[in-house]
């Protein structure tokens, strides 16, 4: 994937905050949770976890894999191109594996 994936809270913000006209407020109270853990998801400072995924899907009528794996798409890109890091990881072989069982 090319281009960065799109954080769920812009998702949620944008397909589901703004036409059912809801505030940050208003969904922590049906999501029950704070408002401050709604606003940092909102403003992509959070991240949405398997807990938060299934009180998503539960109000919006979604999976919480749809949630989860958007989740995960966003910080795999994130961390894919941030660091290169995890390129000088060498591959390991089939003969290493053997000698090691």
């Amino acid at each position: 994937m090319k281009n960065n994936p799109i954080h769920p809270g812009v998702i949620i913000n944008e397909e589901y905050l703004k036409p059912l006209s809801l505030t940050i407020t208003e969904l922590s109270a049906i999501l029950g949770v704070s408002r401050k853990t709604v606003s940092k998801i909102i403003n992509e400072r959070g991240a949405v976890t398997p807990d938060m995924a299934l009180r998503l899907s539960r109000a919006f009528d979604t999976s919480p894999e749809l949630w989860l794996n958007l989740q995960k798409t966003f910080e795999l890109w994130q961390a894919a191109h941030t660091s290169k890091k995890w390129k000088s990881v060498q591959p390991v072989s089939g003969q290493m594996l053997n000698a090691n069982l």
